[in-house]
């Protein structure tokens, strides 16, 4: 019998964009690879972008090792420039690691973003692949404000 984790957590980032600017980072599925793609080593074997309420996104990628690793998205409340909130399983060699539910907020403060992702998660592994999995989302936020820090220094 496999253990189930549960972990609540909660990751900030100010975002040096207006919420319009950064809701795109999420809405467009080429700027969101440009932050979310993370393994250039990594064979992308299924890459579907529904970005819609009742939407579905899915990815499926070969690692080095030969295994597969798969994410899957149901968008179930999407409001422009404010918040999204889905659901989404990750698996790993056809097994299920992880369940989640999910909240973007993008919140307006002093010319910025406030962008606060709340994540509650149900791990189906162990205690060190759950560390390095949300470890693995704080690196992901951090290449989107290096992003965004490039593109605002691109501007002036």
């Amino acid at each position: 019998m496999t253990d189930v984790a549960h972990k609540t957590f909660v990751i900030e980032r100010e975002l040096p964009a207006s919420p319009k600017h950064a809701f795109r980072f999420w809405s467009d599925q080429e700027l969101k690879r440009a932050w979310n793609d993370c393994h250039p080593d990594w064979i992308t074997l299924e890459d579907s972008f529904d970005f819609r309420v009742g939407g579905i996104e899915a990815k499926r990628w070969r690692m080095p090792d030969g295994s597969e690793l798969a994410f899957r998205a149901d968008y179930f409340d999407i409001v422009a420039g404010e918040r999204i909130i889905y659901g989404f399983e990750m698996s790993h060699g056809g097994k299920r690691i992880s369940a989640s539910l999910a909240t973007i907020q993008l919140l307006p403060e002093a010319g910025q973003t406030r962008m606060r992702f709340t994540e509650q998660l149900a791990f189906l592994g162990t205690a060190e692949a759950m560390a390095a999995r949300i470890t693995g989302t704080e690196t992901g936020f951090d290449r989107l404000m290096d992003i965004l820090a490039r593109e605002t220094a691109s501007v002036h």
